[in-house]
């Protein structure tokens, strides 16, 4: 069995995951955390996040950006980017505004998936809530909030260990990756 706190993958880049293979599989929606997982930190949608937003809805996904920061950020980058949908102060881990997210792309944890790169906030969210989640590395580690860098140190404990669960563990659906990164 999975440790929440496990991703059930960990990948370089959200920008290298093969959401077209996904789809063919039967997701259907995909939640995104927005700092450093799409963007550096408070960085504004830019055209490699709207070309991105745009192959996802290409490929018949519904994005919502899922994110603990106040509204004017979340909604500003959802209008830019393309995004379906947001929620803003979503009390991150509370599996609730994943459930709430579902809700909203009107789709179940079977055709979701979860995509961001805390430990502690975003896969361990998306596990409560039984969706396939997805770790990717940081955008720009480090430049960040002082919460969120103490928080990576403890991660980093975490992420030794996975090494070690994802090297052994037989059952770990990996998800497809593009030769090349978009």
């Amino acid at each position: 069995m999975k440790h929440t706190w496990y991703p059930d993958d960990y990948v370089s880049s959200t920008y290298q995951i093969d959401f077209a293979k996904l789809a063919k599989e039967g997701y259907r929606g995909v939640i995104f955390d927005v700092d450093n997982t799409l963007v550096e930190h408070n960085a504004p949608a830019d055209e490699r996040a709207i070309a991105f937003f745009q192959m996802l809805h290409d490929n018949g996904y519904k994005a919502l950006l899922l994110s603990n920061n106040a509204e004017p950020r979340v909604q500003s980058f959802k209008e830019a980017s393309g995004a379906d949908a947001y929620i803003y102060k979503a009390n991150k881990p509370s599996p609730k505004s994943y459930q709430k997210a579902m809700e909203i792309l009107g789709t179940t944890p079977e055709t979701t998936l979860f995509v961001g790169d805390q430990i502690f906030t975003d896969i361990w969210g998306a596990n409560l809530a039984g969706i396939r989640s997805i770790m990717v590395k940081p955008v720009h580690k480090w430049k960040e909030e002082i919460q969120i860098i103490i928080k990576r140190f403890a991660e980093a404990i975490v992420l030794f260990f996975y090494h070690f669960y994802a090297k052994n563990e037989k059952n770990i659906k990996r998800v497809p990756l593009l030769e090349k990164e978009n």
